[in-house]
C-alpha cells in the first residue's frame, strides 16, 4: 500500500501589509503628519509635522520619528533597500532642513516628504522595476554629491598650502 505524504505548509510569521502597516494606516498618517489642516481660503495644506516643529529643540526630531514609521513599514513590505534610502534622504532632509527656525517650518509646509515616502512606498510595490530604476539614479546622484563635497574641502586646503608654501618661500 502506498502512501502519499502531505507536504508541510508554514504559515507566515507576520503577515505583510496588514494591521499599521496597510495602505489605510500608513495614508492616515501621511495625512495627519503632511496635510491634515487647511489654510481658510487658500489651497495651503499642513500637518502635525509643521505645527509640532515650532517647538524649539526637539519638534523636528519627534516629527522625524514620526515619520520614521513609514520607512518601517517600506522595510517590512519588502521595498527595496535602494528605495529605502531615497526615502530615508526624504526624511533626512526634511528633519534637517526643518530644524532651521521658521524657514525650515514653512520648509515642512512645502515640501512633504511623508506624502513622497508614502508615494515611493505604493509605486515600489505596484511597478519595483521603474522604481527601482529612478532609485538606483537618485542613488548615483546622492553618491556623487556626497563625493564631491568631501573631495571639496581636500582640493581647496590643498591649493591653499601650495599658495601658502609660495608665499612662504618668496619672503
Amino acid at each position: 500500500m502506498a502512501t502519499t505524504a502531505k507536504q508541510e505548509i508554514l504559515t507566515p510569521r507576520h503577515r505583510l501589509g496588514t494591521g499599521a502597516f496597510d495602505n489605510e494606516s500608513l495614508d492616515l498618517i501621511t495625512h495627519l503628519l503632511d496635510d491634515w489642516f487647511r489654510v481658510p481660503g487658500t489651497s495651503i495644506r499642513f500637518g502635525l509635522d509643521g505645527i509640532v516643529g515650532f517647538i524649539p529643540g526637539v519638534g523636528d526630531a519627534i516629527a522625524g520619528i514620526a515619520s520614521c514609521v513609514i520607512v518601517i513599514a517600506a522595510w517590512a513590505r519588502g521595498v527595496s533597500y535602494v528605495t529605502l534610502v531615497r526615502m530615508l534622504t526624504n526624511l533626512g532632509i526634511e528633519v534637517l532642513l526643518g530644524s532651521v527656525p521658521i524657514i525650515g517650518n514653512l520648509f515642512d509646509i512645502c515640501c512633504k516628504a511623508n506624502r513622497r515616502n508614502y508615494a515611493l512606498l505604493t509605486s515600489s510595490l505596484e511597478d519595483p522595476q521603474g522604481v527601482n530604476r529612478r532609485s538606483w539614479l537618485f542613488f548615483v546622484i546622492l553618491c556623487s554629491l556626497l563625493a564631491v563635497l568631501l573631495i571639496s574641502p581636500l582640493l581647496f586646503l590643498g591649493w591653499l598650502s601650495v599658495h601658502v608654501l609660495e608665499a612662504a618661500a618668496r619672503t
